[in-house]
């Protein structure tokens, strides 16, 4: 498993919508692998190709740490609820800032695994935050389009003066 370079905010590839994955094979795996390795390096607990510069939908998430990866190619959420929450949210391309973020409480997504596989899903909680957040990067939306103006402004401002 390598670890790969993570692209960081403001690269344009990362508000690139992502090419749907069509070729399930060892290129994935490895792919889906190093994903893995670069996410804990970071460290997050999710992580897309698109974070790397690979414009494919590819997904992986590890919320309770060694053992419970995840794997999510070709993901679309098919359902949300009307019930929201708000959890504070980060990037691995925009290292050390956070800030509260609104989305629905569940949802329920379909997706394949790596060896094409398709699959439904129902997820909630911090489950739920972190599939949104990821899908959203794969199709080009980058989790900071989803505060206030104001508040990504300020959220800029700092990072930019943070990485100066």
């Amino acid at each position: 498993m390598a670890i790969l370079p993570i692209l960081r905010y403001p690269d344009p590839r990362l508000r690139s919508p992502c090419r749907k994955v069509e070729v399930f094979d060892a290129r994935l795996a490895t792919l889906a692998d190093d994903l893995a390795a670069t996410m804990r390096a970071a460290p997050g607990i999710g992580i897309t190709a698109a974070h790397v510069g690979v414009l494919e939908r590819l997904t992986v998430i590890e919320l309770d740490g060694p053992g419970s990866l995840r794997v999510y190619v070709n993901p679309q959420i098919e359902w949300f609820s009307p019930e929201l929450q708000r959890h504070t949210e980060g990037s691995v391309s925009m290292p050390g800032m956070t800030d509260e973020v609104e989305r629905p409480a569940r949802i329920r997504l379909s997706y394949q695994d790596l060896s094409g596989g398709t699959h439904s899903e129902e997820a909630d909680g911090l489950l739920s935050v972190c599939l949104q957040h990821e899908i959203d990067q794969l199709d080009g939306i980058f989790w900071i389009d989803r505060l206030s103006r104001l508040k990504r402004e300020r959220l800029v401002k700092k990072y930019s003066k943070a990485k100066a």
